[in-house]
């Protein structure tokens, strides 16, 4: 049987997996910045990782995952201050809508999911120790930060060579730090600035910085050294970055063994941006696709490879998942425990053993179904079901499936009424009206009451 192999963005290469403690997996991924709805690149890291966290748990190992949440951070106090509320209020908003999209995806909830304003004491500690250590330093303008050049190592994850970072560096040198390379840990407060984001510390009333909220938090929750950090290729650097060389400057010691790292998501071979009007959140993709379509075209790719976002490849999605749901309609699966001897078991596990392979997974469960229709054999339709399950898959009615009748029920109904209630207090009129419309082309009727209440039916 083979040993799962995961390709560590640190050495460049696949390695053996070997858990610090055996048995054990303490992994650490960073979440979302709560301050607007989830896009579809969100939703490809949350899944994949997700998928990670569920096949180390087929391995057997006692797995501990922590997906924070950054709930303090520049672009948050913009937009609250823009909103008129708390910050405190826009976030708890936005943390429940993520809850709702990644319930919908089927991404079961981490171990732990702190927030950043909840682990401030520990931040400081950590920045304390990297002052005593000679690796950070407050500035004229009373900012705390960390001095990059003063850091053996930096660099090593992102490949980057201080040389060509400071050939590259556009950062302004009025900010009173030594070198344009270094970053920031602690950020002095500013008169303008809500009370509520201003913490008393000994280089005086400031915030943190977010390298270093991520450092704090998983030390915390995992200990100063642990198994998997993961996250978007787009964290490796700087942030992922920074967070070695914080990590490892405080405490003088590895702080993680294997890093991943996956995909961006592209838009009809595009970058995703706002600018070029292909920007898709969650909560717009889903009004167009079942959840599931969605959860299963993110996983039918390889996470390290780009992801390429389009209606065909939803639509192909679509097809190839009604597919293996028709299967199970048409026999009866016999409920027995994943047999890891049966051959398409064991190819399965192969596949995800080799850097969570989940395309040649999939391709195992198109093989079963084969042999289902074929033998028409409910303990294949058994293992059929068991092995989707592993990925999150094909735990449904099959019949509801086929029918489309999830595309439409209750629950995302109620979703969208409330974004439409939060974009128009947000007088988004546009997004409001579009909402709408697309529940109206579902055959949903909205009809707004007196007292902010709106009541819906069925044409």
């Amino acid at each position: 049987m083979s040993r799962l192999q995961i390709y560590n963005t640190m050495a460049r290469e696949r390695q053996e997996f070997k858990p610090i403690e055996p048995g054990k997996v303490r992994m650490y991924v960073c979440g979302m910045t709560v301050y607007d709805y989830c896009h579809i690149g969100h939703a490809r890291m949350m899944t994949v990782f997700d998928v990670v966290y569920r096949w180390l748990k087929a391995l057997g190992y006692d797995v501990t995952y922590v997906r924070n949440i950054t709930d303090i951070d520049d672009k948050i106090i913009a937009r609250a201050v823009e909103n008129g509320e708390t910050i405190s209020d826009l976030t708890a908003r936005f943390i429940q809508y993520m809850h709702e999209d990644t319930d919908a995806l089927g991404i079961l909830p981490p171990d732990h999911e702190p927030k950043a304003t909840e682990f401030v004491p520990q931040m400081l500690g950590i920045i304390e120790k990297l002052e005593a250590n000679g690796l950070a330093y407050k500035s004229s303008d009373g900012d705390v930060n960390f001095s990059v050049r003063d850091f053996r190592g930096y660099g090593k994850l992102s490949g980057k060579s201080l040389d060509d970072l400071r050939a590259g560096e556009r950062v302004d040198v009025n900010t009173g730090k030594r070198d344009p390379l270094d970053f920031v840990l602690w950020k002095a407060s500013k008169d303008a600035e809500p009370q509520e984001v201003k913490w008393l510390s000994k280089w005086g009333n400031g915030r943190p910085g977010w390298h270093i909220e991520c450092s704090a938090m998983s030390s915390a929750l995992l200990g100063e050294h642990f198994d998997i950090h993961g996250g978007g290729a787009d964290l490796q650097f700087p942030h992922h970055e920074n967070e070695i060389a914080q990590s490892e400057g405080a405490c003088q010691h590895t702080f993680v063994n294997y890093w991943m790292h996956n995909g961006f998501v592209r838009v009809d071979d595009e970058k995703m941006s706002k600018s070029l009007g292909n920007f898709f959140t969650i909560r717009e993709v889903l009004e167009r696709y079942d959840a599931e379509v969605v959860r299963f075209f993110i996983i039918r790719a390889h996470y390290r490879s780009p992801l390429n976002y389009s209606d065909a490849h939803l639509d192909d999605a679509k097809n190839a998942l009604t597919r293996l749901y028709t299967a199970c309609k048409d026999v009866i699966a016999d409920n027995l425990p994943l047999d890891w001897n049966e051959p398409h078991a064991a190819r399965f596990m192969e596949a995800m053993n080799d850097d969570f392979n989940t395309p040649v997974a999939i391709s195992v469960l198109f093989e079963l179904v084969t042999e289902v229709n074929r033998t028409k054999s409910p303990r294949l339709a058994g293992q059929l079901k068991s092995l989707a399950g592993v990925l999150g898959l094909l735990q449904r009615d099959p019949q509801a499936f086929l029918q489309g009748g999830a595309d439409v029920d209750d629950a995302m109904v109620t979703q969208m009424i409330e974004a439409r209630k939060q974009a128009k207090q947000e007088k988004n009129f546009a997004e409001a009206d579009r909402i709408r419309k697309a529940l109206l082309e579902k055959g949903i009727v909205l009809e707004d009451k007196p007292g902010n209440v709106t009541e819906w039916r069925r044409a």
